[in-house]
């Protein structure tokens, strides 16, 4: 048992709820709350970002879930147009959505954004050329910025990450390589570094690498499900982890 100094974070991501997926993830949310403190989604709640997905997800994490829920949006969720409907139905059920904010849960401060792509390393798209690529750059840039800015605003010596999109390739390796410029951008790597987040979780690859690090040593997780799925095909799909707090209240920073 860990002591009362330790909270745990059990943390997934890539729900992908339908009108149809009512009960679906009943034993992962029932287990994730006798087993941790806190629970991360990571983005893609839903599968066409539709308000009647969210309603049946809001649902079961109302009947099943019995701790904090932080959660981020991903690409999915943003597909019909309704990303701030969905985002009132789950905030409905008690879930903290974060796009540029921060939280914190007993002594352990979170941020997030869904991040963007754009690549990695060398090969990171740059803002060179035609308009449309430099307005992709820009909202890669954008999300770091607003993750920059979450992390500075946390008091906290221990900094948990929430993103959709990877910070680093390590993760999203096993994807195809054509695909792995959209998967995820370099440029949320800095924040993490510069700020020494203890830890950094996102989904989306869902042929990607469980787990790797940032230049910094920052440790990074990939906990979309179907990665979980395959790392432990008969466990829940949800990676737990463990950091010191406090024994504050939550409180939205």
């Amino acid at each position: 048992m860990a002591d009362s100094s330790t909270l745990r974070i059990a943390a997934t991501g890539d729900l992908h709820y339908t009108k149809h997926s009512r009960g679906e993830q009943q034993r992962l949310l029932v287990e994730a709350s006798h087993e941790a403190d806190v629970l991360l989604l990571c983005g893609d709640l839903t599968d066409y970002g539709l308000a009647q997905e969210a309603e049946v997800l809001a649902e079961d994490l109302h009947t099943y879930a019995h701790i904090p829920i932080v959660a981020v949006l991903g690409n999915h969720d943003f597909e019909s147009g309704h990303v701030e409907e969905i985002r009132s139905i789950i905030e409905k059920a008690g879930v903290i959505t974060l796009d540029g904010e921060c939280v914190e849960i007993k002594g352990v401060g979170f941020a997030g954004v869904p991040g963007f792509g754009g690549g990695f390393g060398e090969r990171m798209l740059n803002a060179w050329g035609e308009p449309i690529i430099k307005m992709f750059v820009q909202e890669a840039i954008d999300h770091a910025l607003r993750l920059e800015q979450a992390l500075a605003r946390l008091h906290t010596s221990q900094r948990i990450v929430l993103l959709h999109y990877s910070p680093i390739r390590a993760t999203v390796e096993g994807e195809n390589l054509e695909i792995l410029p959209f998967l995820g951008s370099g440029r949320l790597e800095e924040p993490l570094n510069r700020f020494a987040v203890t830890a950094a979780f996102h989904g989306h690859a869902h042929n990607g690498t469980p787990a790797g690090e940032t230049t910094a040593k920052v440790p990074v997780f990939n906990v979309a499900i179907p990665v979980l799925q395959r790392l432990n095909p008969h466990q829940p799909p949800f990676r737990i982890f463990e950091v010191k707090g406090s024994e504050k209240e939550a409180l939205p920073a």
